[in-house]
């Protein structure tokens, strides 16, 4: 079994269906995954059932504990997969997980987003953070960020090919534009706005290490990753009384009922009712 030329083949089907560098990525990752464990019972990939497929997943499931979300990329990779390089559709639907779990977001409070802001003394790692928070970008959308898309005669930044493969603009902090002038000079990136110490496309793991190490700086307990700080953008614009659709819009969000769980926060908190307990 060539693994290697059947991602290739993979990718090339991806691309000329239009989608995102970071959907095939996902897609890769997880066939990359599946082939692997497939060569070492079968020769060919056509040789799978959907019998054998099922034992996969439920081996996933069982042995490496994937949540939901990832046995649904999972099994959507898989389906795709064989349609598009066999051309073949396969009756695994009743592998999706029956319901999608739905949790409330994790997000700082606004205090302390500006500890947060605070306790980050390098230029570059301050304004990754403010990025991420005052306007909303999910991880990858900052690390593909061009130099090109801060537009600061409009004071709004470009974000292309972002999830689902569509572009949006977003909003441009007056003050965080002074700091990414200063963050400019300093650095001097040419292509990517944050890039690595050799040049090229700044790591995702450096940015989840730079938030949790700022939030522990701060004295934060919770949890921070770089999707706090967007869920935290979205429920601080909700507080303030932002109409839910501009949200829906900055964030990205192709449902409105994607954006209306944090409405579930921004009304307790924006609400006058006092907890049962204050009442004793």
């Amino acid at each position: 079994m060539d693994i290697e030329k059947l991602l290739i083949q993979f990718e090339q089907k991806l691309i000329l269906q239009r989608y995102s560098p970071n959907s095939i990525r996902n897609y890769k990752s997880s066939i990359k995954s599946f082939l692997e464990v497939a060569e070492k019972k079968f020769s060919h990939p056509s040789e799978l059932d959907e019998v054998s497929i099922e034992k996969y997943i439920l081996w996933k499931v069982q042995r490496h504990k994937i949540g939901s979300s990832q046995q649904r990329m999972i099994v959507a990779s898989i389906d795709k997969f064989y349609a598009s390089i066999y051309n073949k559709k396969l009756n695994i639907k009743h592998l999706y997980p029956a319901r999608k779990s739905y949790s409330l977001p994790n997000y700082l409070t606004i205090n302390e987003v500006k500890t947060l802001t605070k306790s980050s003394e390098n230029i570059k790692h301050r304004c990754i953070i403010k990025l991420l928070y005052g306007s909303g970008l999910r991880l990858s959308e900052l690390l593909h960020l061009k130099v090109t898309d801060i537009d600061a005669e409009s004071m709004i930044i470009h974000i292309k090919n972002s999830k689902g493969n569509k572009d949006r603009v977003v909003m441009l902090s007056k003050s965080l534009l002074e700091e990414l002038r200063i963050y400019y000079i300093k650095y001097k990136p040419v292509d990517f706005l944050f890039e690595g110490q050799s040049g090229g496309m700044y790591s995702p793991k450096s940015v989840q290490v730079i938030v949790k190490n700022a939030a522990s700086k701060a004295g934060i307990k919770k949890k921070v990753t770089p999707h706090t700080l967007r869920h935290s953008f979205a429920t601080h614009l909700l507080e303030a009384g932002t109409d839910i659709r501009f949200i829906q819009q900055l964030l990205g969000h192709g449902s409105i009922k994607t954006t209306e769980i944090y409405t579930h926060i921004a009304d307790v908190t924006k609400s006058k009712i006092k907890s049962p307990l204050d009442l004793l």
